[in-house]
């Protein structure tokens, strides 16, 4: 029988256009809850996908993405209250800014390694979130940053406004199929490669030349400006930005994504974010009891499909292509 995957490669271009023309049909006749539904899936798939450059193409085991998700909101909600909402001059203020947060926490975080590395991250996460909590005239303290204006863009006199959730909906959609490209040209790249070889073994990569430690350094600097887009679109988004954003719980969460849907493929953590972000809202109508179902949705994936959903589908393809038993 022709493989799952198989067929799935030879009608990726169709299956591709077919899903783009859903998305964009979709708003039209979705409710406005639906609508909303899917832009945070979208969001948090960028989120999730910046992770995975780290722990599924790079090794690096980070408990404290959670920093640049949160510096990316607080950054435009300062921005957009106290200056302007223009996403041509908010985008480029948050991307730098995440950067640079993530060259700094790089820069020291990197001379660890393994348990280290992921409780530094950690600790690091959790120091953003007291400066939220303590830092109340620029973050607002515990209640975050309110009534963050509207995304504008344009220039001069002409400017235009997504004022509804709808509109919104269309620029949430348009980043996260760019950061996918991108994403997608980075692993797929020479230095992509590079990562992956780091990965799979460090000491070689160094006995061929290779200054690991500086590709590590630039894996981890791109993942945070990434994590920076997701929690900038997440601010807008909600018109709110809190210091939960930080904390260790939303680190945990977007891990779950990537293991759930599959590590060091980019298109399983997106996976993953639809999963984690949409089965809740659906279980949670049924019954109160949505988080132990949740939990058992979890465990099942680590027992039964440790490489995720991804992983799940090769597993499949590769049954359907063995040949029948007589």
């Amino acid at each position: 029988m022709t493989s799952l995957l198989a067929n799935f490669r030879r009608w990726q271009f169709w299956l591709t256009l077919i899903g783009l023309i859903a998305l964009v049909i979709y708003p039209n006749v979705a409710s406005s809850y639906l609508i909303s539904l899917l832009t945070e899936v979208f969001v948090f798939a960028i989120f999730a996908m910046s992770l995975d450059l780290l722990l599924g193409y790079s090794g690096l085991s980070s408990f404290g993405h959670a920093a640049f998700f949160g510096l990316g909101g607080y950054i435009l909600g300062f921005v957009a209250r106290n200056w302007t909402a223009n996403m041509f001059i908010t985008l480029p203020i948050v991307l730098i800014g995440s950067a640079l947060g993530a060259l700094i926490i790089g820069f020291f975080a990197l001379r660890t390694s393994g348990l280290s590395f992921l409780m530094f991250t950690l600790a690091a996460s959790q120091m953003f979130f007291g400066i939220a909590i303590k830092w109340t005239a620029v973050t607002g303290g515990s209640d975050g940053l309110s009534g963050i204006p509207r995304p504008t863009i344009g220039v001069g006199d002409t400017v235009y406004r997504f004022g509804t959730g709808f509109q919104f909906y269309f620029v949430a959609l348009i980043f996260f199929l760019i950061a996918f490209w991108l994403m997608r040209q980075l692993v797929h790249s020479p230095f992509g490669r590079a990562l992956i070889g780091i990965k799979s073994n460090e000491a070689r990569m160094k006995a061929l030349g290779y200054n690991t430690w500086r590709y590590k350094m630039m894996a981890f600097t791109l993942a945070g400006v990434f994590a920076g887009l997701s929690g900038y679109l997440f601010a807008y988004f909600n018109r709110h930005v809190s210091p939960e954003t930080f904390y260790w719980t939303t680190s945990g969460q977007v891990m779950i994504m990537v293991i759930i849907g599959g590590a060091g493929s980019l298109t399983g953590p997106a996976l993953g974010a639809v999963l984690v972000r949409l089965l809740p809202s659906y279980v949670s109508s049924y019954t109160e009891r949505w988080h132990a179902i949740m939990g058992l949705v979890f465990i099942l994936f680590v027992l039964f499909a440790p490489q995720g959903i991804i992983g799940l589908l090769k597993k499949v393809g590769r049954v359907s292509n063995s040949p029948n038993e007589p």
